[in-house]
């Protein structure tokens, strides 16, 4: 028997070249980072970019907007008889004519003036001349104001303009919030009935004999 003893090893690849482990490991790192670095949008502090990421405020984005939100409703604004009518002929050629899309149903800037029904939470019918005894109109007076119509007034705020679907909603309730502010918060909506008073709001059009009308504009004659 020779002297010298010969071993047969099986070698593995990472034991006959240790450094390939460490090329491979490294290879599928710089793959993970490049990936990071190309899913990564740079955001400039102090660019639009960087403002419209920063914390959300729904009281400012109420105080800032409502104005506008008032004009452009107050502009667009059809007489109540007239819109009624039109809804009545053709309800689509009456949506391209005066509304605007929303999520669901179309937007309707709306002005009339009436007497005041009889109300329950803050909502009162109002009868309004030259439309249908069998439309209904109603006027949010608060405390509780329900709804997006004035967000979804005028289409111009999206969803987009916002970071999530919270951020979205909030700006609809500061709306709502600063409405009740500037415009119903002189006005007792305890002793309406039997008076006559002068809207101008928007609603959406979900029941042709039905309007739940949210005023940018509230007068009592």
């Amino acid at each position: 028997m020779s002297s010298q003893s010969t071993i047969n090893r099986r070698v593995t690849p990472g034991a006959r070249w240790p450094g390939v482990r460490w090329i491979v490991a490294a290879a599928a790192i710089l793959t993970l980072l490049t990936a990071m670095a190309l899913d990564t949008k740079v955001v400039v502090i102090g660019s639009a970019e960087d403002a419209r990421k920063a914390a959300f405020s729904p009281e400012a984005f109420g105080k800032s907007e409502f104005p506008n939100i008032q004009s452009a409703v107050d502009q667009r604004a059809v007489a109540a008889g007239v819109l009624a009518s039109a809804i009545a002929k053709d309800k689509a050629a009456a949506e391209k004519q005066y509304g605007v899309p929303a999520n669901v149903g179309t937007e309707f800037s709306v002005k009339f003036t009436g007497v005041v029904g009889e109300g329950k939470s803050g909502i009162y019918a109002v009868k309004v001349d030259d439309v249908p005894s069998t439309l209904v109109i109603r006027v949010q007076t608060g405390p509780a104001i329900n709804g997006t119509d004035l967000r979804d007034a005028t289409g111009t705020i999206t969803f987009g303009q916002f970071t999530n679907q919270i951020e979205y909603q909030n700006a609809g309730s500061a709306l709502n919030n600063e409405m009740k502010k500037q415009v119903l918060s002189t006005i007792d909506n305890t002793k309406l009935t039997g008076k006559t008073v002068s809207v101008v709001g928007v609603f959406k059009l979900v029941n042709p004999k039905g309007w739940l009308v949210t005023p940018v504009k509230l007068s009592v004659q």
